[in-house]
């Protein structure tokens, strides 16, 4: 290509620009009307989009632990025992699972859900944590405090 004046050589950005719009005309090809076909106007909704999309990673995150959470109060509240009082009895016993694990064995596995809220109230009423009264049913489960107590 020759130009015989700069003015034409400043001008012409060779194949760099048309590498760049396309991108950009690639992020904006699900648009509808000018955001999609115009570059001025896509560029503007593209940046846009991407920041919402930055955004919308960490509210996913929030979400998830949100509905995480109800789940497991929802097998706590099952099994009478409070969330608090459910996690503290399960660190006490040295069982760290975290929210997720949690919530899914709520969801589907309820007897394994179940034997940890026994583990759990079992602690919580060794250790004299509050919302906890006696119950016959925890005969079966055994901890260290149980041990220690029968001495």
């Amino acid at each position: 290509m020759v130009f015989t004046t700069a003015i034409n050589f400043v001008r012409a950005r060779g194949p760099d620009e048309f590498w760049r719009k396309r991108k950009i005309f690639k992020l904006s090809a699900h648009f509808v009307g000018r955001k999609r076909n115009c570059y001025s106007i896509a560029i503007r909704y593209v940046h846009r989009a991407l920041a919402y999309a930055t955004k919308g990673r960490k509210l996913r995150k929030i979400d998830m632990a949100n509905l995480w959470e109800t789940r497991v109060r929802a097998g706590c509240e099952q099994h009478n025992i409070n969330y608090d009082t459910f996690r503290e009895g399960l660190v006490r016993s040295d069982i760290l699972l975290n929210r997720k694990t949690l919530a899914d064995l709520s969801c589907w596995e309820p007897y394994t859900f179940k034997s940890l809220t026994d583990i759990a109230k079992r602690r919580a009423l060794d250790d004299g944590l509050a919302g906890i009264s006696s119950d016959n049913k925890l005969d079966g489960i055994i901890t260290k405090g149980c041990l220690n107590r029968n001495k």
